[in-house]
């Protein structure tokens, strides 16, 4: 089942059938006790209603602030310990990803969220940005995972690269993440086969493909969550984007213009230009 918010209200995807949820505030629903069994039990008992438009869907986001977990893919450990070997710092990335404890860091506040379709910044300080595609956890006050949706954690690699203690600046600034573009809700996770697919468009065709599995994220979600909220309170709940496994070449940065489309098999796709 998918939950979606947009312009006119809380919508439920189920299966082909859409239906309006109640009135209520996304963080009252975000953090309802049996959210799943409550959502199919709105499906069967409200009409069937028309799909909203593409572009009055917004970032499945209320006060919940954005965290993220690094390193815990392979891939990103090669390429944060190529990025920042100049600097003395590649020995982190490579004992992190086999620690007991995960890095995990502050990524954005609600208003540094991107809808999707809105355009993404690019910071005017950075020669070398690239997407994040990652699955993302949304997590209640409770602690528990309640389901997930697309991330776009967007990196300034040369910032992040220079200097690991200039990680915040690499990857918290206006508009540096994107959700959506609704949540699956489920309790269960998703199969180690589920697939997460990026694509970048420029001037009307792809300049970047890349596809990576949930098979290859060495730590489980259940992991990270329980990481995050160690001594950590989050009274509307939290989402939690968990690492990278698609990373472009070394030549390749984003620029402005590019389309950045993240797939992730039974949720949907996230699409943000780059400006």
């Amino acid at each position: 089942m998918l939950l979606y918010r947009t312009t006119t209200g809380i919508f439920i995807q189920n299966g082909t059938s859409w239906h309006l949820v109640p009135e209520t505030s996304w963080d009252d629903l975000f953090n309802r006790s049996g959210l799943a069994a409550n959502l199919a039990q709105i499906a069967a008992s409200q009409p069937a209603v028309a799909a909203p438009a593409a572009e009055s869907i917004l970032a499945p986001i209320g006060n919940q602030e954005v965290w993220a977990a690094g390193v815990t893919y392979f891939r990103s450990r090669t390429a944060r310990m190529e990025e920042s070997k100049d600097a003395g710092g590649g020995s982190f990335y490579d004992r992190v990803y086999a620690a007991e404890r995960p890095e995990i860091f502050f990524k954005a506040t609600p208003q540094r969220v991107a809808h999707p379709g809105q355009a993404m910044h690019l910071r005017g300080d950075s020669k070398w940005m690239v997407p994040e595609p990652e699955l993302t956890l949304a997590i209640n006050s409770r602690g528990e995972i309640i389901g997930c949706t697309v991330g776009n954690d967007l990196s300034c690699r040369d910032i992040e690269g220079e200097n690991p203690l200039y990680l915040p600046q690499a990857k918290c600034f206006k508009l540096c993440a994107a959700l959506g573009p609704s949540v699956l809700i489920q309790s269960d996770p998703l199969a180690p086969t589920t697939r997460i697919h990026l694509q970048i468009d420029r001037a009307g065709a792809a300049a970047f493909e890349g596809e990576t599995t949930l098979a290859q994220l060495k730590r489980t979600p259940t992991e990270l969550a329980e990481f995050l909220f160690r001594d950590n309170t989050f009274p509307t709940g939290t989402f939690l984007m968990t690492g990278t496994g698609i990373v472009p070449g070394d030549e390749f940065t984003l620029k402005s213009g590019d389309i950045v489309k993240i797939t992730i098999d039974g949720i949907g796709t996230l699409v943000n230009p780059m400006a």
